[in-house]
């Protein structure tokens, strides 16, 4: 089985990395010392391997039987709540014509988007997935009020309709998870939400729409113990040494960049994953993400002759899975006739590979992650990449991976605001 690396291409001198070779060590050794304090946050480093089997084997059997029934699938959700399952809904789930509808609520409060979806679900059979460690952050706790009274004018059955993904014994969504009889999955108190794509949080969702998990945590699997070697063999060591020194030189923005449009949504969960990881304390590199060869026609001057702060980390999908020959043309307008007959998975190729030229000779470190194809098994082998590059990340800044003061100090001052309407 192939794996997800690192090309070594584009990569800092070797010398580079043994400068930070004993703070890599010491960071992994702290890790694994720490994984099983729930304070710190770490229990994601062991999930592949020690999660719930009872538990995944109820996400498996309700998620087959949703994905069966069900016209729609909701899920309520924000930021780690909903990212990481979406991802995966996106990159794998567009072609399947037997998967449900799947809609995302309480990612904003914006009425009309609300509106629009609530109108959409009227009179379907809808199966609901709310997803909160709490049950009280404000987007999704309004989007579920209003999911729970389309239900209830629809005539549903809330306990058979309503599956809740809550905190194991706390919170305002689990007490109502009781008294009302909704049967009930678990945020581990271990894991924070931006690490949780791995447990119930990401993996239900998922299920719903007829993604094999059992793929995913194959690949998550062969991601922790890939990425468990000594830095020398560790490409998602060096991925994180490589970004702490290029924003040591100055590269303060980190591009994801991928020719798959089916990819756009794991930047999403990507960008909250290290931004709310790294960036505290007046430090971190801050993500972005673009869409090639689209983003070309709108970034790519900026990025090829803006301001030299940028570094670009490029996913190349190795396997596309599928083809399309370029058609001959007989008036020949476009001057394209030298390409017919040929792959649009080799031109697709030869842009990435022109880009990432252009782009290096330009000033724009590049870091690229090969990935054999888009499958369940490579992305939760990547999901697991992305987690241990980025708690590395941001332990190398000096910087606790696992809380976000930012966020909490904009909700105080959103509350003091939203009490002016009592």
């Amino acid at each position: 089985m192939k794996k997800i690396i690192l090309n070594d291409s584009y990569l800092v001198d070797k010398p580079e990395y043994e400068k930070y070779e004993e703070q890599i060590k010491k960071i992994a050794e702290g890790m694994e010392n720490k994984k099983n304090e729930p304070d710190e946050y770490l229990g994601w480093l062991d999930l592949p391997t020690d999660y719930d089997k009872e538990e995944f084997a109820r996400i498996k059997i309700l998620g087959e039987k949703i994905y069966k029934e069900a016209d729609a699938v909701v899920v309520v959700g924000i930021g780690g709540s909903y990212l990481g399952a979406r991802s995966a809904i996106e990159a794998l789930t567009f072609v399947d014509k037997n998967a449900p509808e799947i809609y995302f609520l309480g990612v904003n409060v914006n009425a009309s988007y609300l509106q629009n979806i609530l109108e959409k679900l009227k009179g379907k059979n809808v199966y609901v997935n709310v997803i909160s460690k709490s049950g009280t952050t404000l987007e999704p706790a309004l989007s579920f009020r209003l999911v729970v009274e389309l239900l209830k004018k629809d005539g549903k059955n809330l306990q058979e309709k309503i599956i809740v993904t809550t905190d194991e014994s706390k919170g305002a969504l689990k007490e109502l998870a009781e008294r009302e009889e909704y049967e009930t999955f678990t945020v581990p108190d271990n894991i924070g939400g931006r690490y949780s794509v791995l447990t119930a949080v990401g993996l239900l969702p998922m299920a719903m729409m007829g993604i094999n998990i059992d793929e995913i945590i194959s690949g998550a699997q062969a991601g922790q113990k890939e990425y468990s070697k000594s830095l020398e063999d560790n490409d998602c060591y060096k991925y994180a040494i490589n970004r702490h020194y290029f924003y040591e030189q100055g590269k303060k923005i980190e591009i994801l960049a991928s020719y798959n449009p089916f990819l756009g949504q794991l930047a999403g969960w990507w960008k909250q994953l290290f931004g709310e990881s790294e960036g505290k304390e007046g430090q971190g590199i801050f993500p972005v993400s673009v869409d090639y060869t689209t983003d070309l026609h709108s970034l790519g001057q900026y990025i090829q002759e803006g301001e030299r702060h940028l570094l670009e980390t490029v996913l190349s999908i190795e396997n596309k899975n599928k083809e399309i020959i370029v058609p001959n043309s007989e008036s020949n307008l476009d001057g394209l006739n030298y390409l017919a007959g040929q792959k649009f998975s080799d031109i697709e190729s030869k842009i990435q590979e022109a880009v990432i030229k252009a782009h290096t000779e330009g000033g724009v470190p590049n870091l690229v992650i090969n990935v054999p194809e888009v499958s369940a098994y490579y992305l939760g082998q990547l999901y697991y990449f992305f987690e241990k590059a980025c708690a590395i990340s941001a332990y190398l800044a000096g910087v606790n991976p696992f809380n976000q003061p930012g966020v909490e100090a904009y909700k105080k001052e959103m509350a003091k605001l939203l009490s002016e309407l009592r």
